[in-house]
């Protein structure tokens, strides 16, 4: 029997083997990207791999090994395509984007509209993002505001997509899908929360607490210590506030921010009420036109996988094989088709980038129903 040492030295030279064949595979790849191109044809072909991969699984000799063979050659397949379509951004397919880079996106003369009412932590962000004086106005619902871009009442919108303990804002998810909008800029900003009142109320007044479901939530344990107290959700956190005012029943108080407690009459009654001191939400900017700043960093997409074994780790790779880092991935079901999922993802770059061109071909490719949300 042979010695390790002796066992190593084989399976060094069949590993120089592979290496060879992987590059003249490349090489042939390539070519066939070249006859593809000239010839008007697509670039991944599913029906031709199956067959590829059925008949290269009943050449292997054990079922372990056609599961090997399988799984080898999806990758070798899924590499291929990969040098195909950098071929064809080299040639200049997707050469252009449908979307237009500015220098400046035009806040100055802008419009914008925020959810909830004044005080609310929309309107902080929008003040941070646009500056105080700005041109304003509020609606109550995020997909008021999605509805005020897209029918041109607005420039932009002001919207939470992300808190940092709360995680992810699904409804938004799902709107930036249902709507024609572009994500232009984000903004976070910390979100501290108060226990406010009419003035004069004490807390053995209160009976009910307002505020938006997900605010109740980051400040659970404060409102646990008092759990004789009612919990209603409202739409937001400034509707909330404005509610007690309106109401004027002592027996009310409103989880909301202490700017919020000010704008709308109210008594701050206990500070600072978070689970989390370090709380804080991520605004995005929309606008329903396709524009990115030429600088811009961060690209969202959303795409649908086929419901088979491993399509969501192949488009993942076009981010490895195009030295793309991506930041985040969110899932949400798809309307009608139980247990299949959309997904979102960030990724640092730019659309102008080739790598990022040639990253989108792979996934428009590969992928169903691919979007670009916006670069910004």
């Amino acid at each position: 029997m042979a010695t390790l040492a002796e066992l190593r030295i084989q399976i060094d030279a069949v590993d120089d083997e592979l290496v060879r064949l992987f590059e003249e595979r490349v090489r042939l790849g390539g070519q066939v990207g070249d006859y593809k191109i000239q010839n008007g044809m697509k670039i991944f072909d599913r029906q031709r791999e199956r067959e590829k991969l059925k008949d290269v699984a009943e050449k292997a000799s054990t079922e372990f090994n056609k599961k090997g063979v399988q799984e080898l050659f999806e990758q070798l397949m899924a590499m291929s395509r990969k040098v195909q379509y950098q071929k064809l951004v080299e040639a200049g397919a997707l050469g252009r984007l449908p979307f237009i880079g500015v220098k400046e996106l035009d806040t100055q003369n802008a419009r914008v509209v925020f959810p909830g009412t004044e005080g609310a932590y929309s309107q902080a962000a929008m003040e941070y993002y646009f500056g105080e004086k700005c041109n304003s106005f509020y609606v109550r619902t995020f997909r008021d505001a999605m509805e005020s871009i897209e029918e041109g009442a607005a420039d932009f919108a002001v919207l939470p997509i992300e808190n940092s303990t709360a995680g992810a804002v699904d409804e938004m998810y799902d709107l930036l899908v249902e709507f024609e909008n572009y994500i232009v800029g984000e903004t976070i900003i910390p979100i501290t929360h108060t226990l406010a009142g009419l003035p004069g109320t004490e807390l053995s007044d209160i009976e009910r607490v307002y505020s938006k479901g997900v605010a109740l939530m980051q400040a659970s344990r404060f409102l646990d210590e008092h759990s004789g107290w009612q919990q209603i959700s409202v739409a937001n956190t400034a509707i909330a506030a404005k509610k007690i005012m309106e109401d004027k029943d002592k027996s009310q108080a409103a989880v909301c921010s202490a700017n919020a407690a000010k704008i709308h009459g109210l008594e701050v009654l206990v500070d600072n009420i978070n689970d989390d001191p370090n709380n804080s939400t991520r605004f995005i900017v929309v606008t329903n036109q396709k524009i990115f700043h030429k600088d811009a960093k961060k690209i969202s997409i959303c795409f649908e996988v086929p419901h088979e074994s491993g399509s969501l780790y192949h488009l993942l790779s076009h981010f490895i094989y195009n030295d793309l880092n991506m930041t985040k991935i969110e899932s949400r079901p798809v309307e009608g088709r139980n247990w299949e999922y959309r997904f979102f993802v960030d990724f640092e770059g730019n659309l102008a980038e080739p790598a990022v061109k040639n990253a989108i071909r792979g996934l428009r490719e590969e992928s169903r129903s691919l979007r670009i949300l916006g670069n910004y």
